[in-house]
């Protein structure tokens, strides 16, 4: 058997090789893993995974044999480092869980592998999940493949899953998304990228950042390849209180690329001061595109948009304040050396300010801050009100006939590495400026590649959907990536 161009393959041709006895899953794995070997200048993939690689795709393969296999099976995919994965390093990309090997799966890991899908390797991120550009990982920044002339970023905090799949180092990958983290690194590197619904997916064994932000999500080269990878990862969950009940549609028969009727809302708050003129080129060619497919575009008003940004880096930090109090040298990961004399404050004090990156640090600071007594009121329960107020502006939208948003993704293409480093760290938070109202009110949110910058890098728009209704939103994504017509990929130089 001959396997045909790796990086031609989407997940729905090599399901449809794997069915047809075109190649093997073993096959197919033996192909990627080479190409991850080949790839270290990337650093996208952290903990390479071989050997069990090969024996999901042998038992793959067996199934394949017997027929009626599900959709995933022989995939091969790259795991986030914020996923629990039994036996194999987890660590968040931070220095304080080096050396933690779970002993228990990830309910989304778990599912995944249930489907028959094959882990080639543990993935780059930011630290606990915590920036934009892949630049806060204790394994050092992941570089994006789409270089011109100098490093680039590949967003944040999922650059490393979004570098392996652009690079196609592996047909899908998994994300998380707190405030941006799935979406900004699918538009820095031309793939796509979809947050469910708050409480589609379990969030049970995922390294934890702010609970009540934090979503998973697909990263793969098309819409469908994200439909196809999302329904193997949604489901309630007993384990998780917060995950939702509800049946899972088949996302994938729900492409029809047919939105003639829809509605689609481009609200005017999203036209910010400064925002570069391609970006606003591609806003407004997005606008046409959905228009020219039969949709109805409606100009719509988000009024407290401009108050997301400082909203959520309060509540964020202030959750994550609490969710890495855990991490304290007594019960796993690193533990600080003591000198004589040295108690075991002074333990936890040196755990973790060795353990904890600056970003980290200052993030649990300003989180502990916002949750004293004496400005608890003054900032955390202000933004919660803050937050509400938002959730309301999309729910009164919806009311009002909307189907789903269209905004801009990222201010901006992939930056340097090293570009913000000594900026304000404001800056590098503007990054989330289009995606953080999403979290926020706990809606679906997708971002397509839609063009390229006069560089020639990669530009995404990002679709909003109603609670719930990942299918419907798919579906106009779907209808997007046609009309669009992105299959620029970047040229291999590693």
């Amino acid at each position: 058997m001959t396997l045909p161009d790796l990086s031609s393959l989407t997940i729905a041709t090599a399901r449809e090789g794997l069915r047809a006895k075109d190649f093997t899953a073993q096959e197919l794995t033996e192909g990627f893993l080479a190409l991850q070997e080949g790839a270290g200048a990337l650093n996208a993939v952290v903990h390479a995974t071989p050997e069990i690689a090969r024996a999901q795709a042998e038992a793959a393969d067996a199934r394949l044999a017997e027929g009626a296999a599900p959709d995933l099976c022989g995939i091969p995919l790259g795991i986030k480092d914020l996923f629990c994965t039994k036996g194999v390093p987890s660590q968040a990309a931070s220095r304080i869980l080096e050396g933690f090997k779970p002993e228990y799966e990830s309910t989304v890991t778990s599912q995944l592998f249930a489907d028959g899908a094959v882990m080639l390797g543990k993935l780059n991120m930011d630290e606990f999940a915590m920036g934009s550009s892949n630049e806060t990982s204790t394994y050092g920044p992941v570089v994006n493949p789409w270089r011109k002339n100098r490093d680039l970023t590949a967003g944040g905090s999922s650059g490393g899953s979004a570098a392996a799949v652009a690079a196609g180092l592996c047909l899908g990958a998994t994300g998380t998304d707190t405030g941006g983290s799935i979406r900004q690194p699918a538009s820095f590197t031309g793939i796509t990228g979809i947050k469910p619904t708050y409480g589609r997916i379990s969030r049970w064994g995922i390294i934890a950042f702010a609970s009540s932000l934090d979503q998973a999500g697909p990263m793969t080269r098309d819409v469908r390849d994200a439909a196809i990878m999302l329904r193997a990862m949604c489901g309630a969950d007993p384990k998780d209180s917060t995950s939702a009940d509800l049946p899972v549609p088949d996302f994938e028969a729900a492409l029809t690329g047919d939105i003639r009727g829809k509605v689609i809302g481009i609200p005017r708050e999203y036209r910010m001061d400064g925002m570069p003129e391609e970006i606003e080129a591609l806003w407004a060619e997005g606008r046409r595109m959905l228009q020219e497919a039969g949709a109805e575009v409606r100009d719509i008003s988000l009024p407290h948009t401009k108050y997301a940004l400082p909203a959520y880096y309060v509540i964020a930090p202030a959750e994550a304040s609490s969710n890495l109090a855990r991490y304290d040298g007594v019960r796993f990961g690193r533990r600080a050396a003591l000198g004589q004399g040295e108690d075991i404050t002074a333990m936890y004090e040196k755990t973790r300010a060795e353990g904890f990156g600056a970003e980290v640090q200052r993030r649990v600071m300003v989180g502990t801050y916002v949750l004293s007594a004496g400005f608890y009121d003054a900032y955390y329960n202000k933004a919660r009100k803050v937050r509400t107020l938002i959730k309301r502006d999309f729910e009164q939208v919806f009311a009002d006939g909307v189907d789903a948003i269209l905004t801009p993704t990222a201010p901006s293409a992939a930056f340097g590495l090293g570009d913000m480093a000594d900026a304000d760290p404001v800056q590098m938070y503007l990054n989330d400026v289009f995606t953080v109202t999403v979290n926020l009110a706990g809606l679906p949110g997708i971002s397509v590649p839609a063009g390229l910058d006069r560089q020639g890098l990669p530009l995404g728009l990002q679709l909003i959907g109603k609670p719930w209704e990942e299918a419907e939103l798919l579906d106009t994504a779907y209808s997007l990536e046609r009309a669009a017509g992105f299959v620029a990929r970047p040229d291999k130089w590693w």
